[in-house]
């Protein structure tokens, strides 16, 4: 026993003592190890002497020793929550877009392939439309030089064997053999309404496949953006089930969501782009189509001019003679 306890033993009672040490014993694991291995050997004395001296000197019955180990008494060391947390928490989530699409709602899945099938489709209309008119727009061009080179329809039909511009020759020569004769100025007309159909057929061709474009560009947004409304939904019906608001628990529900949007932007603006770049290519062959036209109309217009010509030519030279 330390020598100021044994000093003020005799005065104090004994639940006094008990109550002392007890305080003691608490005390010693905040004085370092060493101080409290000293303070466990110091204990473990009193606990051996103490009934002697109480009873020897006082007579009052022996106090109970506290026990000598302070392991028992004292507070266990506090232990940390963050391992057990971050065990707790689901690492399984793959943030990936490709792990997010497998781990995301099935409806949702079925957005994302829908848009990406939508994006696929517009740049195979890109690569099939584009090669088309830029091979037609070359073969016009060449055929409308021939055209432009002729002295007369029969010539222009003879350099332009394929394409439209063979087309347009054909319309026009069989509405003039038609029109055998007839007035000039009806088979002019009536040759300038086929040609207009023409290309008007030619246009319409080219542009299908563009209505894919525009059907993406205009709502590939919305459809990804119900994919998104939907994931989110589902995300916050687990929520609601779960009983918890950690967002490491919500995060990838909601970026499984919004991944829809992102995939349908991805989707339209390239369609769009696509869409408007077509459009001007499929109105510059277009153009190329009506110069082609108006082309076979100027020989069609000299041809019946040279016609009309050499009827007319044995009348004034038998009114001349007469005069």
């Amino acid at each position: 026993m330390p020598a100021w306890i044994a000093a003020i033993h005799p005065f104090l009672p004994s639940g006094a003592v008990r109550r002392l040490l007890r305080l003691v014993v608490l005390a010693m694991p905040l004085l370092g190890p060493v101080a409290g291995s000293a303070g466990a050997q110091d204990v473990e004395t009193v606990g051996q002497t103490a009934p002697a001296v109480s009873g020897g000197e006082t007579g009052a019955p022996a106090v109970a020793a506290p026990p000598s180990s302070s392991s028992a008494d004292a507070p266990s060391p506090p232990v940390s929550a963050g391992p057990a947390v971050a065990a707790a928490t689901p690492k399984d989530h793959d943030l990936t877009p490709a792990g997010m699409f497998l781990h995301a709602d099935p409806v949702v899945q079925g957005v994302m392939i829908l848009l990406a099938c939508a994006s696929m489709a517009s740049w195979v209309v890109l690569l099939v439309k584009g090669l088309g008119l830029r091979l037609a727009r070359w073969r016009l061009s060449a055929d409308l030089a021939a055209i432009g080179a002729a002295r007369s329809l029969a010539e222009a039909g003879l350099r332009v064997r394929r394409g439209i511009a063979a087309h347009i020759l054909l319309e026009v020569e069989e509405e003039l053999a038609a029109s055998q004769g007839l007035a000039a100025e009806g088979i002019k007309e009536r040759a300038a309404i086929g040609l207009q159909r023409i290309e008007a057929a030619a246009a319409r061709r080219m542009a299908v496949g563009t209505g894919i474009l525009a059907t993406t560009g205009s709502i590939g947004p919305f459809v990804g953006l119900f994919g998104t409304v939907w994931g989110i939904m589902h995300s916050f019906v687990g929520i609601a089930k779960s009983n918890t608001t950690n967002l490491a628990v919500v995060a990838p529900g909601i970026a499984e969501a919004l991944l829809a949007t992102g995939i349908g932007l991805v989707a339209a603006i390239p369609a769009v782009v696509i869409y408007n770049a077509l459009t001007r290519s499929i109105g510059g062959y277009r153009m190329l189509v009506g110069d082609a036209a108006a082309l076979v109309l100027r020989h069609l217009s000299r041809d019946l001019d040279r016609r009309d010509s050499e009827a007319a030519g044995p009348t004034v030279g038998l009114r001349a003679a007469a005069e």
